[in-house]
């Protein structure tokens, strides 16, 4: 991949940049299996997923600095100074198309962009996240609410211009200091969600839902766990019904994408995540998939609110706990970068004989998986979620044994 930015010197964010992305995904998957050396065999390692090279991200995260009427959307240099990245080349067909409108838009707004050396303005970041439907979510990060007017009245607009907008709101965030987003929200239009149809499965995304970077990687990760649910063996020859888990337990389960893509008919799966927005997102997405006609659409799949700690004991020990007695046959654990910890232990000692465990750091999930040797991974494979940069996601299957 080639890019200006780059080569002129004014963003390094792609630390690989220049590097053949052939070279880059077998490196990841030396790395990989340098990392986890210990815990999973060479033999078990499938063919890396690949993804394109360029034009992978299904959403922009945009600092915007500058001044009124001539606004950057980009990132900021070493001063806080705005550097404008509007056609950076990792947006794929349609958010690449949008972010330059939405620079022109907001130019002609009269919104004022957040200058931070001097603590000034209003406007702090765009947010859009595209859909494989060509759909937007646009999220204006604003100081203060003082021109959330500008922004309702920019409403029409964006439609004219981005016939696709779905989605819009306004975030609040009024410290001085390097966060995202604010925890107040309001969405302006009548559509509060963003669907993203991801292989059969819509996944209704709100505001401040998280969902992976690349669609098409994240359709390979979630097809890959439904396909490992069903074949303990990893034969092709064997994979039938009977070897399928009645009951499923997603951990750290987010918007639903492993739970809904696992749920089927005779099957119970049970969704947990601490993020309540999340699990809004995902009780909407279960209820439009099992009110479909489909004779093979699913009948038990729900999702609750909570920490994985408070609901992994009482649910694997098959207590009378806040999930009630469950004997779990596969659980599905989806955590942060800092990984499962304490509840390795807690899966150690558990009767669940399935666990299929999705990591965006190999160094925690090594970390992980020596906490629970009872467990042989039977199968790990990398998904290259972000090519141009060192981050990985893997996932293992993992067997007790």
């Amino acid at each position: 991949m080639q890019c200006d930015y780059f080569d002129a010197g004014v963003c390094r964010s792609c630390t690989l940049m220049g590097v053949p992305y052939a070279v880059q995904l077998a490196d990841k998957g030396t790395h990989l299996r340098e990392v986890l050396a210990g815990q999973v065999a060479e033999s078990v390692w499938l063919d890396s997923f690949p993804n394109t090279e360029s034009r992978f991200r299904n959403r922009a995260k945009l600092v915007v600095a500058g001044r009124k009427g001539a606004p950057t959307l980009g990132i900021l240099d070493e001063q806080g100074r705005g550097v404008d990245l509007r056609h950076c080349g990792l947006y794929e067909p349609g958010l690449a198309e949008a972010v330059p409108i939405l620079a022109e838009l907001i130019s002609g707004s009269g919104l004022t962009p957040y200058d931070v050396p001097t603590r000034q303005g209003e406007l702090k970041h765009l947010l859009v996240t595209h859909s494989p439907d060509g759909e937007l979510m646009i999220r204006f990060v604003l100081r203060s609410p003082g021109q959330q007017r500008r922004v309702e009245e920019l409403i029409p607009t964006l439609h004219a211009a981005l016939p696709g907008t779905r989605v819009v709101s306004v975030n609040l965030q009024p410290e001085h200091k390097a966060v995202l987003e604010g925890e107040q929200e309001e969405v302006l239009t009548e559509a509060d969600t963003l669907p993203m149809r991801v292989n059969d499965i819509t996944l209704h995304l709100r505001t401040r839902s998280f969902f992976q970077t690349s669609t098409a990687v994240a359709a390979a990760l979630y097809s890959q766990a439904r396909e490992w649910a069903v074949d303990l063996n990893h034969d092709p020859a064997t994979a039938c019904g009977d070897l399928s888990p009645a009951k499923v337990l997603d951990l750290y389960c987010g918007v639903g994408g492993f739970a809904l893509h696992l749920a089927a008919p005779g099957r119970e799966v049970f969704g947990v995540e601490v993020s309540p927005e999340a699990v809004t997102s995902a009780r909407t997405s279960a209820a439009e998939l099992l009110s479909t006609g489909a004779p093979d659409r699913p009948e038990q799949v729900s999702f609750e609110i909570g920490d994985a700690a408070a609901y992994l004991g009482p649910g694997l020990t098959r207590g009378s706990g806040t999930i009630g007695e469950r004997g779990w046959d596969l659980v599905v654990v989806n955590p942060p970068r800092r990984g499962i910890g304490p509840l390795a232990a807690t899966l150690e000692a558990s009767e669940v004989e399935r666990v299929i465990y999705s990591s965006c750091n190999a160094s925690t999930l090594a970390r992980d998986l020596a906490q629970m040797p009872s467990y042989r991974v039977v199968a790990a494979r990398l998904f290259d979620m972000f090519p141009q940069v060192h981050h990985h996601e893997v996932m293992v299957d993992l067997r007790q044994v």
